[in-house]
């Protein structure tokens, strides 16, 4: 029952409905952790003993360079999804991920920069981190300009599929650059096995601020998705009955 309920959603009219379930839940969620996060994380959480107030960026940082990364995940899943099964919402999901993450692999670098100005004394450096990061940015350019140059549909979602598959190898290189290079970022905190390196006070904070803006994307992907399917099944029998039923 799961499974074909599963498989179910992988038709555009189904999973349209999904997400219209999905979508208030989804943005109620987010404002109730965002919401929380962000109190704690700016007035209740203590000043960091090295970095003074200037460490709460980290709240809309971290959170920013996580999802990019997640979310180039999806996007590329998605497009094998496509490739091997031919699933019409596969490629309209990385289609919607695409400039939500670039917005945020570029919240991440702005905010990096900002952050590594009074920590590292430059807003900008060659670090492994940072270029690699920077290198997903124009990962995520790259497959939207590329789906918009094609005129094709079927062909613009096989070739950027392939083009974001390829791309993925870059997330790995931004994980474990601080591993396998000298950088100046810091290393994991709150992503090790082991005991986090960051209080309790700050963590739970961010914590929050991570599922809040994972939600509040997840609630915006419906929004886009529902857009996008009524557009490209605006010929399809069902769409115009709700169209007109509408009307």
């Amino acid at each position: 029952m799961i499974i074909q309920y599963l498989t179910s959603l992988g038709t555009p009219r189904r999973f349209y409905q999904f997400c219209g379930v999905m979508q208030p839940w989804l943005f109620i969620s987010s404002i109730l952790a965002l919401a929380y996060g962000l109190v704690a994380g700016l007035f209740i959480a203590p000043a960091d003993y090295l970095q003074g107030e200037g460490f709460r960026i980290i709240y809309v940082h971290v959170p920013c360079a996580m999802l990019s990364m997640l979310l180039y995940v999806v996007l590329a899943l998605s497009g094998v999804v496509y490739l091997i099964w031919r699933i019409k919402v596969a490629d309209l999901i990385a289609y919607c991920i695409a400039p939500i993450g670039a917005l945020f692999t570029f919240c991440a670098l702005v905010t990096g920069a900002i952050w590594g100005k009074p920590m590292w004394g430059t807003w900008w450096i060659w670090d492994a981190r940072l270029t690699s990061e920077l290198i997903l940015l124009f990962l995520y350019i790259g497959y939207i300009g590329l789906y918009s140059a094609i005129n094709n549909p079927k062909s613009a979602a096989k070739i950027s599929a392939i083009f974001a598959l390829i791309g993925l190898i870059d997330i790995p290189i931004i994980h474990y650059s601080v591993y396998w290079w000298n950088t100046l970022h810091q290393g994991a905190t709150i992503t090790r096995l082991a005991k986090p390196s960051i209080d309790s006070s700050m963590l739970w904070p961010l914590l929050s601020m991570i599922a809040g803006m994972a939600l509040y994307t997840a609630a915006i992907m419906c929004l886009k998705l529902r857009t996008q399917i009524l557009t490209r099944e605006s010929q399809s029998r069902w769409v115009q009955l709700l169209v007109s039923n509408k009307a």
